[in-house]
């Protein structure tokens, strides 16, 4: 249990300082409402859950520490769900509709393809 619990905050730590610095890179680059830095991470995040998915049912065997590792600490981490509901609110609270309806419509959308296009590559 204690290597699964490690293996899980290792990966963690990796896809939070990955999802932290993304944004920090994107509020950089882009002056705007529209939070491009979570964005990116959430469909990146499915993308690489789907190729992880993707490639158990091609039949290949990744062994549970690095499914943990990989997907509930590396993708946890790096995915914001979280945050990404209360930065849609925000946006909302804020009169910004506009970027309100882009933002959590795109994500979902792009963050499903993001991840049947991963297992689709694995397949």
């Amino acid at each position: 249990m204690i290597k699964s619990l490690l293996l899980v905050g290792f990966g963690g730590f990796l896809g939070s300082i990955s999802r932290f610095y993304i944004n920090h890179t994107m509020e950089k680059l882009i002056q705007t409402p529209f939070p491009y830095g979570t964005f990116i991470a959430n469909v990146a995040g499915c993308f690489i859950i789907g190729l992880i998915y993707g490639s158990s049912l091609k039949g290949q065997s990744i062994s549970l520490d690095t499914r943990l590792f990989l997907t509930t600490g590396f993708c946890g981490g790096f995915t914001t769900f979280s945050t990404f509901s209360l930065e849609s609110l925000n946006l909302f609270q804020n009169g910004q509709i506009f970027h309100f309806f882009i933002y959590t419509s795109l994500s979902i959308l792009l963050g499903f393809a993001a991840t049947f296009l991963g297992i689709l590559i694995m397949k």
